[in-house]
Order: C-alpha cells, then sequence, then structure tokens
C-alpha cells in the first residue's frame, strides 16, 4: 500500500528490496562466466571462517563458563540453563560480526572480480557510463578504511544482542530478528561501495542516499544475510549480492521521475 505522498509503503518496499537480492541472482544467466569468478575469493574467505566457527564453536561452553563465573554457586538446572543462554549469546554476536567481516575481506581480496560484477551490471541497466576509479592500491585502501568504520557500530549491535540474549525465550526470538535487519543494513551499505565509490560518494552521502530508501535497503541487506547463513549460501550468494547492491544503488541514485502538475 502507497503512503499519502505517494510513496510505497514500508513493507512493499522491503519486499522490494528483498527482491532486489533475486534480479541480482538472475545476473547468473546473462553473465555466468563473470559470476563465476566472484566465487574464487568468497570460497577462500569462507573456508578460513568456517576454521574459525569450528574452534568457536567447539569452546563455547568453557567461554561461557569462563565468563559466567558467579553462576558456579548456583544451583541446576539455573546453572547450566544460565550457560546455555550465555553460549547462544555468544553465537549469535559471532555470527553478527563473522558475516559482515566475511563480506568486507572478501571484497577486499577480491576487487577485481566484483569490480567486473558491477560494471557489467551497470553497463546492462544503461544510462550514463561509469568508469570505476583510477588505480588500484588507492581505492582498496580506502575501501578498508571504510568497511573498518562500519566494522565499529557492527560491534557494538552484536554487544547489544549479547546482551538481549540472556532474556530467556524473548532474547532468542527477537535477537535473530533483530540481528538480520540491523546486520542487514551494515552489509548492504558495504556491498554498495563500488557504485558509490564510483561516483566519489563519501560513507556519509552513501549512508544519506539508502537511508532515504531504508526499508528497501534493509530488505535487501536482511536477504542476503540470511543467505549467508545457510551452508554455502555465502559463497554462491555473494557475486549475486554484488550484482544486487548495484540494482539498489541505481534505485537510490536515480531520482524518482515527478508526476506532472
Amino acid at each position: 500500500m502507497a503512503r499519502r505522498d505517494g510513496r510505497p509503503g514500508v513493507l512493499r518496499e522491503f519486499f522490494s528490496g528483498v527482491g532486489i537480492l533475486g534480479q541480482g541472482f538472475r545476473v547468473w544467466i546473462t553473465a555466468p562466466k563473470l559470476m563465476l569468478l566472484g566465487l574464487i575469493p568468497a570460497l577462500i574467505v569462507a573456508i578460513l571462517v568456517v576454521a574459525l566457527l569450528v574452534t568457536y564453536a567447539s569452546n563455547l561452553q568453557a567461554l561461557a563458563e569462563w565468563a559466567t563465573p558467579f553462576a558456579n554457586e548456583w544451583d541446576e538446572p539455573f546453572r547450566s540453563g544460565f550457560r546455555i543462554l550465555a553460549a547462544l549469546a555468544a553465537l549469535v554476536l559471532a555470527l553478527q560480526l563473522v558475516v559482515y567481516t566475511f563480506t568486507a575481506v572478501t571484497l577486499a581480496i577480491g576487487d577485481v572480480f566484483y569490480e567486473k560484477i558491477w560494471q557489467h551490471v551497470e553497463n546492462t541497466l544503461g544510462g550514463e557510463p561509469v568508469a570505476p576509479p583510477a588505480g588500484f592500491w588507492k581505492p582498496m585502501l580506502k575501501g578498508i578504511g571504510t568497511s573498518l568504520k562500519l566494522l565499529f557500530p557492527t560491534i557494538g549491535v552484536g554487544l547489544m544482542l549479547f546482551a538481549l540474549g540472556f532474556i530467556p525465550l524473548v532474547g532468542q526470538i527477537l535477537v535473530p530478528a533483530v540481528g538480520a535487519l540491523f546486520g542487514g543494513w551494515f552489509l548492504a551499505v558495504e556491498l554498495a561501495n563500488f557504485a558509490f565509490e564510483a561516483r566519489d560518494k563519501t560513507l556519509r552521502e552513501r549512508r544519506k542516499a539508502l537511508g532515504s530508501r531504508r526499508a528497501m535497503t534493509v530488505g535487501f541487506g536482511a536477504a542476503t544475510w540470511l543467505v549467508f547463513l545457510i551452508p554455502l549460501g555465502a559463497i554462491i550468494a555473494m557475486p549475486a549480492a554484488v550484482a544486487g547492491a548495484t540494482i539498489l544503488s541505481r534505485r537510490v541514485l536515480t531520482p524518482a521521475p515527478q508526476p506532472a502538475a
């Protein structure tokens, strides 16, 4: 349902963003060889991430016991129950950081591959040609700096979710949903790097532009976030996420046509 000002409603915008990820996946049909190249850096980073997550998960019980020494004197089942909540909260915090870090690192090491995917989508959509930033090291270092700036608020959200995870039932229902929404926002901002950098837009301008269509941006980001949590999903979806983020960027950067007076 549209709002009184003629703009789409929040839910319609949100699911429009979800659909943008689907459009990104359709690039697999139009440029399969290019998208296959995008799997290479995602696979390399995913192997490292999985190894770290397995190590982390295998030590969750010890970590929960170390973090809750005050529960040593509690009677059962309260002690074990509380430490299970602590372990789950720690796992949510790790996933929050891992998904974002996976994306940032993959984009950094696979810059050449994903730039080609971005350029392909830009050319397919038409309009005024957009050239990538000149050089290699300067754009890459600038991208890493931007990723670090986004990492700190991501950590802040993760710590908030970690605290919420200690609330029985409510925390376990609320935390995954809030994590997908907040995590999706930061993910979308990170993935939109190519289109905005090519137009010489700062991180602040990127946030403002995406914030003008926040529901659509979060819809795209949350859908990407959830797909990334599926086993092998992050590897297969990474090229599609870059393509989808380019489509999203074009949507927010292209002024909507004004109705005739």
